[in-house]
């Protein structure tokens, strides 16, 4: 059963600015089998997005921060595996963008994810309208298609149970919070036996900013929520092994 809307990974653009990079998987990014974690793919996500409006020019024109990534995971990346990554924004709407990425492996690596970012001053860090000379260079890939930054998970049950957290220094980003590929970390402590070749789709949801410090997780199901050392709720993902071989 699928996890994800079925308008959450539209189609790669095939008109506009495409970006792309080759990346080979290395030692910080899979787990003792061998499989690329969540957490090192969401990294390439914003890594990718980030060298994207910096090849384009635009990058002095505005900040960004992750307020949901979708990822569908057809075959995970392993250890020393060459990847192919292109990414295309996808949607917008007058503060946000969505930008579209598609992973291959030269032995079968196939990633899709959308990534919808949410544009930020980069002095206050305070969100602000997509500055005109960025929608000129992104805005034919979107074919006028609209994102919108609501969000849908539902709040954690009364009776969820509750496990301790900590946030490193290491996971602080520029912005002096939990950068958005660090959360991801604590849905790798459910998979840590995953099978290298299961077929898995997850949705992360990012309420608020975190620091460094103590914080809780609660899990219901499929579904995790994160809060901060004073309960506010930081985020919440939801993570389904569509398939897994047995054994």
């Amino acid at each position: 059963m699928h996890v994800l809307p079925d308008d959450a990974l539209v189609p790669f653009p095939t008109v506009g600015r495409v970006y792309q990079q080759a990346l080979r998987v290395t030692h910080g990014d899979v787990t003792p089998l061998g499989r690329s974690r969540l957490d090192a793919i969401a990294s390439w996500l914003q890594h990718l997005a980030f060298c994207d409006v910096v090849d384009a020019g635009v990058a002095h024109q505005a900040a960004w921060i992750a307020r949901r990534t979708r990822i569908r995971i057809d075959r995970f990346p392993r250890f020393g595996e060459t990847l192919e990554l292109r990414t295309a924004c996808s949607g917008a709407s007058g503060l946000s963008a969505e930008w579209r990425t598609a992973i291959r492996g030269e032995h079968g690596a196939a990633v899709e994810a959308a990534t919808l970012w949410v544009s930020v001053d980069p002095e206050t860090w305070r969100p602000r309208p997509n500055p005109d000379e960025m929608r000129a260079v992104f805005g034919p890939s979107t074919e006028g298609r609209r994102v919108r930054v609501r969000l849908t998970h539902p709040p954690a049950p009364d009776d969820a149970p509750v496990a301790d957290w900590h946030f490193r220094t290491a996971d602080l980003d520029i912005a002096g919070h939990v950068n958005n590929a660090a959360y991801w970390q604590a849905a790798e402590e459910r998979l840590r036996d995953l099978h290298p070749d299961a077929v898995v789709e997850a949705e992360i949801e990012h309420h608020g900013a975190a620091g460094a410090g103590p914080a809780t997780i609660r899990r219901a199901g499929d579904r995790t929520w994160i809060d901060d050392a004073d309960g506010q709720l930081c985020s919440s993902f939801l993570i389904r092994v569509l398939a897994q071989p047995a054994g």
